[in-house]
């Protein structure tokens, strides 16, 4: 297993540079100076070669590459052009909000996901089978943001039993942040939960089809003991591994529920950059977000061993 995971750590170097290094070019060859968007339209052209200077825009595309690759070799991903601070403190201001939406909608997922699969698969062909594949599909094709609009209307608007928008620190006080992390963590939950649903199912479907579960059932085992400790355990591999993806997913992906509920996260901050032109920014979220996926990956490899002893990594 050591061996194993200092492979799988070695090779988490050549993906982040090639993910570097593409960001990095695809963000230089869009449209659009940052020095022009920082300095404004009034600004002279000795102005904006002054400041692409200072700012080390005016070197070559291979050397800004170079030098952005020895930046964050040290651990520093630059100062952003707007926010006059380095990129790592802007990153770790914004991080608490996004984790814990992500952590939120990833439990909620979960919650309804999973044993919405166990009941579909133990009841299959059933009204209960039909009713929660159906939900699932509706969760699969309702886009977030307009489900997100939706339960602000009822239960902000209407009802007014929880905040529209807005984010309050955990940290500081963890009831009003639950109250505000409610609604969009089970509208960003609610659509990842129908793919964890379906594959619950599908997966519980095929346990329950294999000879083990058979004799467990003929030597009179209950239909509980059956689900949850044979059947169960058995489908927890291809579940586990549709959670990380779903946790990668959520970490990337809640850029629309963050700019809906007016959460200052990540997303909304990496979408300023991208408007603003501010590619220190761009590029450090991006590499936080890669860094995010790769590591979930890892995690998921290492849990397989835990959940089916029969896996071993040589």
């Amino acid at each position: 297993m050591t061996a194993y995971l200092i492979r799988r750590l070695l090779t988490v170097v050549p993906v982040l540079a090639v993910v570097v290094t593409v960001v990095f070019l695809l963000i230089h060859l869009i449209p659009g100076d940052p020095v022009s968007v920082m300095l404004g339209p009034d600004a002279t052209l000795a102005q904006i070669q002054a400041t692409r200077q200072a700012l080390g825009l005016d070197r070559p595309l291979h050397e800004q590459l170079f030098k952005f690759y020895a930046r964050v070799v040290r651990g520093d991903l630059g100062q952003s052009y707007f926010l006059d601070r380095p990129v790592v403190t802007a990153l770790l201001e914004r991080a608490e909000p996004t984790l814990v939406l992500t952590f939120s909608a990833l439990l909620v997922a979960i919650v309804i996901g999973v044993p919405s699969g166990i009941v579909a698969a133990a009841y299959q062909g059933s009204l209960w089978d039909r009713t929660l594949m159906l939900i699932s599909l509706l969760g699969v094709c309702v886009p977030g943001f307009w489900l997100s609009l939706n339960f602000i209307y009822l239960f902000a608007v209407r009802l007014g039993w929880l905040p529209a928008a807005g984010y309050a620190s955990i940290l500081a006080d963890p009831m009003a942040a639950l109250r505000y992390m409610v609604l969009p963590a089970v509208s960003l939950g609610f659509n990842q939960s129908a793919l964890i649903a379906r594959i619950s199912r599908s997966c519980m479907l095929e346990a329950l089809q294999q000879d083990y579960i058979r004799t467990a059932r003929a030597k009179g085992v209950s239909q509980r003991s059956v689900m949850w400790v044979h059947a169960f355990r058995n489908a927890l591999v291809p579940v586990i591994t549709v959670v990380g993806i779903t946790m990668a997913i959520l970490i990337g992906g809640a850029v629309v529920t963050e700019i809906v509920f007016n959460i200052p996260g990540l997303g909304r901050l990496i979408i300023s950059a991208v408007l603003r032109r501010d590619y220190p920014v761009v590029q450090g979220v991006i590499l936080v977000t890669a860094t995010a996926y790769v590591l979930i990956n890892l995690v998921v490899d290492v849990l397989y061993v835990f959940i089916d002893p029969r896996i071993r990594y040589g």
